[in-house]
């Protein structure tokens, strides 16, 4: 039965990216998933059945497994990981029951671990201002990398859809631009002014430079080799940037996200115009952003209110 079940894997997978429309970073996460659960069955072949028990004991493997991936060498997985764990297996089993292959998962009764609250670390409106005015724009790199920062800011796109963006993507007089996002949705987004001009400075220098047309429906932002610039490249320069600027909190291309949608809420956005932007689909993704607008708020009322 175990072996019957693991080898329906690979059409799953498919199923994820041509039926669900599943990026191919979230089908690798799913399959990655999945395939550890196919691993701790070959290391459990008295386990004929998979039922509640065996899940359980899946369950206690995840908790006290340590994280290798770590600095700390000792920490065990966080609950945010093995939730997402048991998403992925369950997805999987109610598969194997929609093609007809079984007829029970038995990882719906199982609790999902209860999330720890985080709060996202982000730039203050200055910082950001800061960080991003410090990238100077003189030369092609860095012209690029001025334009890709002031890009995700001005939009709050995630850094995958604007590595996915073709210069054509981008409507430079309506200041628009189209962004293919989660489950291959799209969604239009205004883009600043600022963040147009950086572009548009990027590729002229570009065409200049390099002798690449300006317009052409190729990719937005380009690597050294002239190929599409990857998430993991832009996270590095990211990282560069921040270390030259002395900011002494972590910050990522998705902490800019963050900032975005902090940054308009505290300025009076509305949540559910925010959501739009962010392309959550959910109201509570976006809800979070408020809980930092609100902390902020209660520190300043404590610092300043006569009675305590």
């Amino acid at each position: 039965m175990n072996r019957f079940v693991i080898s329906y894997i690979t059409p799953f997978i498919r199923f994820l990216a041509a039926e669900k429309g599943y990026s191919e970073s979230t089908s690798r996460a799913y399959k990655t998933d999945v395939c550890e659960f196919a691993d701790f069955l070959k290391q459990n072949p008295q386990h004929n059945k998979i039922d509640n028990i065996f899940v359980r004991k899946y369950l206690s493997f995840l908790h006290a497994k340590k994280n290798t991936k770590s600095k700390d060498k000792v920490s065990t997985i966080k609950k945010s990981t093995i939730a997402r764990k048991l998403s992925s297996l369950r997805t999987f089993y109610n598969y194997l029951i929609k093609n007809s292959i079984l007829q029970e998962n038995p990882f719906e009764a199982v609790a999902t671990p209860k999330q720890e609250k985080h709060i996202p670390s982000y730039l203050s409106v200055d910082e950001m201002f800061a960080m991003l005015d410090s990238i100077v724009d003189n030369k092609l790199f860095t012209a690029r990398n001025r334009a890709i920062f002031e890009t995700i800011y001005s939009t709050g796109a995630r850094v995958s859809e604007i590595a996915g963006a073709n210069v054509n993507d981008i409507d430079f007089e309506n200041r628009l631009i189209r962004v293919i996002g989660k489950g291959n949705k799209e969604r239009v987004l205004p883009i600043g002014e600022k963040a147009v001009e950086s572009v548009k400075k990027y590729r002229a220098k570009l065409h200049l430079e390099a002798g690449i047309a300006r317009n052409l429906n190729t990719p937005l932002f380009l690597n050294k080799n002239k190929k599409r610039l990857t998430t993991r490249s832009i996270a590095r320069i990211l990282e560069n940037i921040v270390k030259e600027c002395g900011i002494a909190v972590p910050i990522s291309p998705h902490s800019i996200r963050h900032a975005f949608a902090t940054h308009m809420l505290d300025a009076g956005a509305d949540l559910r115009a925010v959501q739009e932007l962010l392309g959550h689909k959910r109201l509570s993704t976006t809800q979070k952003y408020t809980h930092i607008s609100i902390d902020k708020l209660m520190k300043t009322y404590d610092k300043a209110h006569p009675r305590k």
